[in-house]
């Protein structure tokens, strides 16, 4: 059985600066738990979460696809957790931004939990935690602060 997260939220600011959020550092480490996003965002490119003040990197994973102020697609695994570094254990996060009436709509989803090692404990321990529910809130707080929708 495949096991995703999906999670979405409507967010009052542009297309293309909640686009900015996703993708420049100044932005992500405000929202990712302290982690600057480092990468060139070409396809099959790394994309590495590096600690704002310690350094480390605490997720690392590769570009899958770019449609700019529309998609993101990335693999994502944990280097410091007790999982193998093979690719059958990353798992694959997309945002979707979608225009709306009054702002857009971002989704997120990641998984397919069923494909990796221990999956079923990995996707209840994610649920668990929130998913990706403060993620988007600190995304939300953040674009709607900088690049609010024009009245």
């Amino acid at each position: 059985m495949e096991r995703f997260i999906k999670q979405h939220i409507d967010i009052k600011a542009s297309v293309s600066g909640v686009w900015q959020v996703l993708t420049k550092a100044e932005y992500t480490r405000q929202y990712m738990y302290g982690c600057n996003i480092e990468s060139s965002f070409e396809i099959n490119s790394p994309m590495l979460w590096r600690g704002h003040t310690d350094g480390i990197v605490y997720v690392k994973g590769a570009l899958l696809e770019l449609l700019e102020h529309e998609k993101l697609v990335y693999t994502v695994f944990d280097p410091n957790g007790s999982y193998e570094d093979v690719p059958t254990n990353y798992l694959v996060v997309t945002y979707a931004l979608k225009e709306q009436e009054q702002g857009m709509l971002l989704e997120v989803t990641q998984g397919d939990y069923s494909k990796v090692f221990d999956g079923k404990k990995r996707y209840e321990d994610t649920i668990a935690q929130g998913g990706w529910q403060s993620v988007l809130e600190g995304i939300k707080k953040i674009a709607e602060a900088d690049f609010p929708l024009s009245e």
